[in-house]
């Protein structure tokens, strides 16, 4: 196998391998942010007899959430590109990699901050017998998991 041939091969392995870890990585740590909230909207819509004022205002906040959501996912996606770039590059746990792995985990946490400030946003629009069970849902939600 030729010199350039070998370097294509090569560099097309390690794109599909950072893609894969990609994928993993995002199967692996997403999953802990967005079923939460996934199940807690499932909860607030059903569970707790909201009246129309706090349907009303729930929409608001859900619609803003939905947008910033929406970049921080792009962001995510964007550090796995960034990962996989630095992958196929570099071949090995460069400064390059560090960074794009990095870069994931700064937009992970800040996605789960966001929903978390999310989660207290909605709950402010509760009663406090709402706000019990919804606590309650909450810690439900988080633990899923580690059942």
């Amino acid at each position: 196998m030729s010199r350039g041939r070998r370097s294509l091969v090569l560099t097309a392995m390690m794109a599909a391998i950072a893609g894969l870890l990609g994928g993993w990585l995002g199967a692996r740590y997403l999953p802990e942010v967005i079923p939460a909230e996934s199940s807690l909207h499932d909860a607030v819509h059903h569970d707790l007899k909201l009246d129309a004022r706090q349907e009303a205002r729930l929409e608001v906040i859900e619609e803003r959430f939905a947008v910033r959501r929406h970049e921080l996912e792009a962001e995510l996606r964007e550090a796995n590109r960034e990962l996989a770039t630095a992958i196929a590059q570099s071949k090995s746990y460069s400064p390059e990699v560090q960074a794009a792995v990095d870069h994931f985990h700064r937009a992970m946490g800040e996605l789960q901050k966001e929903t978390m400030l999310h989660v207290f946003e909605m709950r402010g629009v509760l009663t406090p017998a709402q706000a019990e069970t919804f606590d309650r849902k909450v810690a439900e939600a988080l633990t899923e998991d580690a059942r």
